[in-house]
């Protein structure tokens, strides 16, 4: 069996909406990486110094969350769009930025 990391062809939630902002977060495991409670491994992502969980896309959709720089193990830069409603985040699009290429 092959384990798969973080795509680096990013993947993407429902779509750009070009008439609302794109903002730069941090996206992780909730629990492993940025410390909310919870069990299991879900996706989350830091605005502003603040981790929320993320409705709309799910921690596999974007590869092994514990692949050597998967979810688990890797804060990742994203872009995104959405909105916190409950303290947590509402995303209507979440596209991973490609990792600098290591020389």
């Amino acid at each position: 069996m092959t384990a798969m990391a973080q795509s680096t062809a990013p993947q993407t939630t429902a779509g750009l909406d070009k008439t609302k902002p794109v903002q730069t977060v941090e996206a992780a495991c909730g629990q492993c990486m940025l410390g909310l409670k919870g069990t299991g491994c879900d996706l989350a992502v830091r605005i502003d110094g603040k981790a929320y969980f993320v409705d709309g896309s799910d921690i596999d959709q974007h590869g092994d969350a514990h692949a050597t720089n998967g979810f688990c193990n890797a804060i990742r830069k994203a872009e995104a769009q959405g909105q916190v409603v409950d303290n947590r985040f509402k995303a209507t699009y979440l596209k991973l930025v490609a990792a600098p290429a290591k020389k």
